[in-house]
């Protein structure tokens, strides 16, 4: 486990990554990461635009037919 500071970045706040971390997640200073929430928390990992866009397709799709996969999670 590592352990990170929050800063002040302006009005917002930021967390400092050490090299090794960088490293670990394969960004650079300037990428962007995802911030997944999951039952363990939030995790961190690289940004992947392709998954990004499927996960875009999934919520439009699932927010459409919210009434169907309801349906079918019943059964």
């Amino acid at each position: 486990m590592k352990t990170v500071k929050i800063v002040k970045v302006g009005n917002s706040a930021g967390i400092i990554l050490t090299a090794d971390v960088l490293a670990k997640l394969g960004v650079k200073v300037g990428d962007e990461v995802h911030l997944v929430d999951s039952p363990q928390g939030l995790t961190v990992s690289n940004f992947d635009a392709q998954f990004a866009e499927a996960m875009e397709a999934a919520e439009r799709v699932m927010t459409r037919h919210k009434n169907v996969l309801r349906e079918l999670a019943n059964r």
